[in-house]
């Protein structure tokens, strides 16, 4: 079985719900968002803590509370939302193999957008030694166990990571009745204050120990060597993101080696035509609002080229023969999004390249240069730091020359 739609978003999260939101109401045929999980949301879905939905709805919701409200705004604009709807693989171009409890079927589309999102490296991933107890998950994993299936965790626990989603993953112990005991993280500083202590800084976690359960976690101090243990049942494992890009690169996109995510442009175009990508897919991982946003600045692409500005070619092209101006981000930057520009066209969402430090600087300085010419340098009122995306402004860049070499991002003091 075939069916045919306008324009297929792939994901329902966030970032695929505001674009289909935008694009709904503004397209001639049927948006359809296809779902894996139950309902749409995505994580915000099971994240029960307030916080969601400032930048993009300019108001505090509870994540579940910020979920239905995304989901109610591209329902009410026409959009399809369709869950349980596995995407298996390609069947073309812009052909996509959907298995679903109602059968297979092929969905051909006149533009796709790829709005996957991210996911946190579970325990193998890590490759983290010692026993194989029970005990130990991941942010995405303990929220699910507490807020959708309403199960019991254990007393003490130990949360590995001090950024963002360490907080979350506190607060949904606390909701379970559990008592985080230490956050332990390698770099040399939290990324954020927590209201909690202690926060264990230059922390490596050695092994985890126990059978049956989690007895004790082995931690390592990066500066002297020494190990210790700490007793605990539960060990959550936050942080560490790799963007869902397995579809992504099925379809045989090009990939930046940094992210892990698709390579795309400012108007996020990927190097397939008529396939854009937008959200934590891109850049794992930001804030559920920042992915919101870059719903609705995809839309925009998408409605340019279902208008017939677009035309085929490598990621980003505008024009035959414009193959745009490549962006590197060089140590201690890791990454750069969107790693393409077109110089004098659209400007990434927000008017903020996102970028990537493993180093703090209180206050920094990027500087841009592209064939040895200094494109301009700004000092930033705003840190950049481990753990979280560090936003330049796009005007550092905005000087490129659209025939010239890749643009080199630098970071200092």
């Amino acid at each position: 079985m075939s069916e045919h739609v306008r324009v297929a978003i792939v994901g329902g999260g966030p970032a695929g719900l505001a674009a289909a939101a935008v694009l709904a109401g503004r397209v001639d045929g049927t948006v359809l968002v296809l779902e894996r999980e139950t309902a749409p949301g995505g994580i915000a879905r099971h994240s029960a803590h307030s916080g969601y939905g400032i930048r993009d709805l300019h108001r505090v919701l509870s994540g579940p509370s910020y979920a239905d409200r995304l989901a109610g705004r591209a329902a009410a604009a026409g959009a399809v939302l369709e869950t349980e709807a596995m995407v298996t693989g390609w069947a073309g171009d812009r052909a996509l193999e959907v298995t679903s409890p109602r059968g297979r079927r092929t969905v051909t589309a006149d533009a796709i957008v790829l709005a996957t999102g991210a996911r946190e490296r579970p325990r193998p991933a890590r490759g983290i030694p010692g026993d194989r107890p029970a005990g130990v998950y991941t942010t995405g994993q303990l929220q699910q166990l507490v807020h959708l299936h309403h199960r019991a965790v254990g007393r003490r626990a130990v949360v590995v990571g001090a950024e963002l989603v360490s907080w979350s993953a506190v607060l949904t112990l606390r909701a379970a009745g559990c008592r985080t005991v230490l956050l332990t993280t390698e770099l040399a500083r939290p990324e954020l204050r927590l209201p909690l202590r202690p926060v264990r800084t230059r922390t490596r976690l050695a092994a985890i120990h126990g059978h049956g359960r989690v007895s004790t976690v082995e931690l390592e101090d990066l500066r002297t060597g020494r190990r210790e243990h700490v007793a605990c049942d539960t060990v959550v494992l936050t942080g560490d993101w790799i963007p869902d890009h397995e579809l992504a690169r099925a379809a045989g996109l090009a990939i930046d080696p940094a992210t892990l995510g698709p390579r795309v442009d400012a108007a996020l175009r990927t190097s397939r035509h008529g396939v854009f990508a937008a959200g934590n897919l891109l850049h794992p991982v930001d804030t559920a609002d920042v992915a919101a946003l870059d719903g609705r600045h995809v839309a925009a692409a998408v409605l340019r080229h279902l208008a017939g500005a677009g035309r085929p070619g490598s990621a980003g092209v505008e024009r035959p023969g414009s193959p745009g101006v490549e962006l590197v981000a060089e140590p201690p930057l890791r990454w750069v999004a969107p790693q393409l520009i077109h110089p004098g066209g659209p400007p990434p969402a927000r008017d903020r390249l996102l970028l990537w430090t493993t180093e703090h600087r209180r206050l920094p300085r990027v500087t841009a240069t592209q064939d040895g010419r200094r494109l301009g340098s700004r000092r930033l009122p705003w840190p950049a730091a481990p753990g979280r995306v560090f936003r330049v402004p796009y005007a550092l860049v905005r000087p490129a020359d659209p025939t010239g070499g890749p643009v080199h991002l630098t970071l200092g003091d």
